[in-house]
């Protein structure tokens, strides 16, 4: 039985399938116009989030079990926040540090689906992307460095340990898998995150501090759409940010 249940568990494909058919439909609904581009604005939150629960209900996820919660989850929301904090401030003070992208377009679903698409965003952007992002790089990828000049298994390095080589691959990975023009407050949100990945010694806590990041961001975005004034004193839109 216990084998049987290693065999369920083992294995890289909870981690890859999720996260890389997100990256792989993010890169494709890029490309492609109406009417397809509603169902890739449902392609990438279903198809990982399947793979996700799919993985889940067979037992995948071990290391999301046993989290410490009570008062914690308010410290956890509170760095969350904190988060939320060093990713907007720069880019909303400094005018040189903004792209010229637009970001997401709400209305790409005709004016009548605005509500469809920032509810589709919300989903994808809250939920579905910290899961999928902190089991790969923080779950397997981080263990996984640590084990691969050897043959054993990622299973068998602790959750939160710490190296300096996982501590820097990690890093690199998640900041460079952004944009360039996020790549300093990806850094310093990851550095914060991976210090207190580190002293919570979980996954499922930093999944809550990427989540309410990433929901304070969406809010932050609806609530003060070009509230704030650039050098210029032109409103400066704030959908890049999603």
């Amino acid at each position: 039985m216990e084998a049987h249940q290693q065999g369920r568990v083992g294995g890289w494909g909870p981690y890859w399938a999720p996260y890389f058919s997100f990256i792989l439909i993010v890169m494709l609904s890029g490309r492609v116009s109406p009417p397809f581009t509603a169902i890739f604005l449902v392609l990438r939150i279903a198809v990982p989030l399947g793979l996700f629960v799919y993985y889940a209900m067979r037992g995948a996820y071990p290391e999301l079990r046993g989290a410490r919660w009570g008062s914690w989850a308010l410290a956890d929301v509170a760095i969350g926040l904190l988060g939320a904090a060093l990713w907007i401030a720069p880019l909303l003070f400094w005018d040189s540090l903004r792209p010229d992208e637009r970001g997401f377009d709400a209305s790409k679903l005709g004016p009548d689906g605005e509500w469809l698409a920032l509810t589709l965003r919300a989903i994808g952007y809250v939920t579905v992307t910290p899961f999928v992002e902190e089991l790969f790089m923080r779950s397997w990828l981080m263990r996984y460095v640590d084990v691969a000049n050897s043959r054993r298994s990622f299973r068998s390095v602790p959750i939160a340990h710490f190296s300096w080589s996982s501590f820097l691959i990690v890093t690199v990975f998640f900041v460079t898998t952004h944009q360039l023009w996020e790549y300093g407050v990806m850094l310093a949100w990851t550095l914060l995150t991976m210090g207190w990945f580190y002293y919570r010694r979980h996954i499922a806590p930093v999944v809550l501090v990427h989540a309410v990041t990433n929901g304070a961001i969406f809010a932050f975005v609806l609530a003060f759409d070009r509230a704030f004034r650039d050098a210029t004193g032109t409103p400066i839109s704030l959908w890049f940010f999603l």
